[in-house]
């Protein structure tokens, strides 16, 4: 027993993976309180708590008209609907973002599964999922939640 809280004493000193990730900076900040006053609850619930709503029941998961979609918390724009298809599965899903540096990509083993979460890059709002098996030229299918999105129609 000894070893072992010795070993987890060492590791905490030397600050080893034991320690929080570092916090991202986002341009746009604000308090729940403030997000909770531009939002609705499922708005909230998915941008800043890392949710998702369910399948075939957002707004643009099947919409199809032309033009951009935006981060519904800051107007960031993210996608557009050249690069939306049919994936199936519920979400609005597209091959790649309209500007990659507008999202930000992270590993996310919650739930027991490896995937990847893709994040609004100016106020750090949850969007969705990106996994590598869209359609071509990338190869890529970024999965959205509709509650995280705002269309602007072309």
């Amino acid at each position: 027993m000894k070893i072992i809280l010795s070993a987890v004493i060492a590791m905490l000193l030397a600050g080893a993976s034991c320690a929080q990730p570092k916090k991202e900076k986002f341009t746009v900040q604000k308090t729940d309180a403030e997000w909770k006053k531009q939002l609705t609850a499922e708005q909230f619930d998915v941008t800043r708590k890392a949710g998702t709503e369910s399948a075939f029941t957002g707004k643009y998961w099947d919409d199809h008209e032309k033009g951009i979609y935006k981060c519904v918390c800051c107007g960031q724009v993210l996608f557009s609907s050249g690069t939306k298809f049919e994936s199936g599965t519920g979400w609005p899903s597209f091959y790649q973002p309209l500007v990659k540096q507008n999202v930000l990509e992270n590993n996310d083993n919650s739930f027991g599964m490896g995937r990847t979460e893709v994040r609004c890059s100016r106020c750090g709002a949850h969007l969705g999922h990106v996994f590598d098996d869209g359609p071509k030229p990338t190869g890529l299918r970024y999965c959205m939640n509709s509650a995280s999105l705002d269309f602007v129609k072309n």
